[in-house]
């Protein structure tokens, strides 16, 4: 009888621990309390491990962040020498409130002069990316979250040892638990050749120090300081189409080159500085452009501790005429939801294409769960049949977004992200059409279909929907 006391009195105390400690986000006190009652004890631990805020974190972690503001500044400045910077905003700046968030003290500038190219699959991309490091004549700076050791990935490994032998400065950042599959020797061999690699929160490491759950989800190629690639594609032939269970692979990237390769630099640097404590502020790292393009971008870097959620939920609610979505993975947080739901109610044209076949069984059936209610609302949404969609797309009438962050609580509060705002008609219009075409290989949701669906359905939605907000 004593045990049982003890045990009851144990979990009665684990549940107090998790109540106090996640009463401001009811969301997830919801998800660990559900976590705690089906596993016991072992939730906890569970929990103890991952759930630690960010903000928690010795600030030693950011030290000497005054030299990257000081960089930031200089930054500023070199873009502002092209065309004043209130100049830029009369241009493009069509909202008050979007204004006002892509504007505040922690938002990188946005810049004029540049050129994007965009691709929607991966063969192109990488055909593009490759290209530009075989060119490279200075340094090559490299940041993914998954890089496999397969065909892709060795093509990948085989270019940057080359690139390296030549005389040509590479660095390589590769998160922790997305290359945790990747073995020692396919790092070892590029640091043999001269390749500074660096890897962001180790596994071992970020468990042992309860930084698990934050990880670098950026995908960056820097050739020179002059080009610049971001967008949703990791180093894996999945990521080609060439995984039969997987099948085609959409999704969206980008070239620019411009004044914004410099802000895509500046990201790579400060992750660098985190991970290897080396600052790069020599100022080869930050050319002048020579480009003569046209386009306004804006780089938006985000992270556990700068937010994209409020630039999600403000370029929803700007919207006067259409949202555009596409995402893999589809959780919004209760305001993106609410956000969604009044921009239907307003009369908006919102449309939302997910996966027909996903890649997570649990993050479907949470998603499905939003889709049901938010049909209601009159938001359309269609699942993707010719393959996997990757692509992570928001349009907001004149205006896209895009990069590597998902529709989902791990990139709106786990993950470092980097994305990036389009003002210009050209890529903004590519976008619509791509959207589009995307439609054309997709079927609509119709309410009624998932009404029908059988019970377990609805019950495997309910059990994902309360797990939601801890992915």
């Amino acid at each position: 009888m004593l045990w049982i006391i003890l045990a009851l009195f144990l979990l009665i105390s684990q549940i107090a621990v998790v109540i106090i400690n996640e009463y401001c986000r009811p969301q997830k006190t919801v998800a660990w309390l559900v976590i705690l009652y089906i596993f016991p004890f072992i939730g906890f631990l569970f929990y103890y491990f991952v759930a630690k805020e960010y903000s928690c974190f010795n600030p030693t972690l950011r030290k000497d962040n005054s030299k990257l503001e000081h960089l930031r500044e200089l930054l500023a400045d070199q873009c502002k020498r092209k065309l004043p910077i209130d100049l830029v905003e009369q241009s493009v700046y069509h909202d008050d409130n979007l204004q006002a968030i892509l504007k505040n003290g922690n938002t990188l500038p946005i810049t004029t002069a540049n050129e994007t190219t965009i691709y929607i699959d991966g063969k192109q991309a990488f055909e593009a990316m490759f290209e530009s490091i075989s060119l490279a004549k200075h340094h090559i700076h490299i940041e993914f979250y998954i890089i496999r050791d397969d065909v892709l990935g060795k093509e990948f490994q085989q270019l940057l040892i080359r690139k390296a032998q030549e005389g040509v400065k590479v660095r390589l950042l590769y998160d922790g638990i997305g290359c945790y599959r990747l073995g020692k020797t396919y790092m070892k061999q590029l640091q043999n050749a001269g390749v500074e690699t660096g890897c962001f929160a180790p596994l071992l490491s970020s468990f042992i120090n309860k930084q698990i759950n934050f990880r670098n989800h950026r995908k960056i190629v820097v050739v020179d300081g002059e080009v610049g690639f971001i967008g949703g594609l990791n180093v894996g032939d999945e990521y080609l189409g060439n995984k039969t269970e997987i099948g085609y692979w959409r999704d969206t990237h980008f070239r620019i080159k411009g004044d914004a390769v410099l802000w895509i630099q500046y990201t790579f640097s400060t992750d660098w500085y985190l991970v290897k404590r080396q600052l790069l502020t020599d100022a080869v790292y930050y050319p002048v452009q020579e480009n003569q393009g046209n386009e306004f971008v804006q780089i938006v870097k985000s992270g556990p501790d700068e937010t994209i959620l409020e630039l999600i939920f403000t370029l929803i609610v700007s919207a006067k005429r259409l949202i555009y979505m596409e995402t893999p993975y589809f959780i919004p947080d209760p305001a993106v939801f609410l956000a969604l739901k009044t921009a239907a109610i307003r009369g908006v044209d919102v449309r939302v294409i997910i996966p027909a076949v996903p890649d997570s069984k649990l993050v479907y059936f949470a998603s499905l769960s939003y889709v049901r209610e938010l049909l209601q609302a009159g938001i359309r949404f269609y699942r993707y049949k010719k393959g996997f969609i990757h692509s992570k797309v928001i349009i907001s009438d004149d205006v896209a977004c895009s990069g590597s962050a998902n529709m989902d609580m791990r990139s709106f509060t786990g993950q470092f992200e980097l994305n990036a705002v389009f003002f210009d008609g050209k890529s903004v219009n590519r976008m619509i059409e791509e959207f589009n075409r995307d439609l054309c290989e997709s079927e609509e949701i119709l309410f009624t279909e998932l009404d029908k669906g059988p019970k377990i359905q609805k019950l495997k939605e309910v059990f994902s929907r309360l797990l939601s907000h801890l992915f």
